[in-house]
């Protein structure tokens, strides 16, 4: 499965949820997490997709760190059996 592939999966699940998942280009901030989750009930969620088994690059890790730093809940996902964890998480349930 590709990393394509993945992406497509969650946006799907998140349109199923109500959501919005915008694809992220952030100009002069490398590593930025690739989707912002959009969930109701002003639910927000930062998802870096990588394809299964792949790790975050280093300058992402750091991004996501930063994040978090922030308050900030940051996923990465590998796995499309991870999307439903995931998305429940961001809502809080």
């Amino acid at each position: 499965m590709t990393e394509k592939q993945v992406e497509q999966k969650l946006v799907k699940a998140v349109k199923v949820c109500g959501g919005r998942c915008i694809k992220w280009v952030a100009p002069g901030w490398n590593g930025a997490p690739d989707r912002i989750v959009l969930l109701p009930g002003a639910r927000i969620g930062f998802v870096e997709v990588k394809r299964p088994g792949q790790k975050p690059r280093a300058i992402q890790a750091v991004r996501h760190r930063q994040l978090k730093e922030l308050g900030f809940d940051v996923f990465v996902l590998d796995e499309p059996e991870q999307i439903p964890g995931i998305l429940q998480q961001i809502r809080g349930d």
